[in-house]
């Protein structure tokens, strides 16, 4: 008998631990997110959304901080610089 009811303290404590860690990974919301479809395409769509926007923004704070820099060498007359800038401007004037 006491070996039965050691078991059964055992499986308690097993059932405890498992209970414990399925509320700490949230299971519950996942669960009702794909009970509802609809939620988890509008959920990702923003989600997708939110990242696209982020990364115009932080690419056209990154060029146009480039473009500055350039800018300001450019106005130094470093010859280095200024070959640079002029085949940038070449190429581009064969792309047009």
């Amino acid at each position: 008998m006491a070996a039965t009811e050691r078991g059964a303290v055992f499986l308690a404590e097993k059932v405890q631990q498992l209970i414990t860690t399925i509320e700490k990974a949230n299971v519950a919301e996942w669960v009702e997110l794909y009970r509802r479809p609809g939620r988890l395409l509008y959920l990702n769509f923003a989600a997708g959304v939110a990242r696209g926007l982020g990364i115009a923004v932080g690419f056209a704070i990154l060029g146009a901080i480039v473009i500055y820099i350039i800018r300001e060498l450019a106005l130094l007359n470093l010859p280095v610089i200024g070959k640079l800038i002029a085949e940038i401007v070449r190429m581009v004037q064969r792309q047009i």
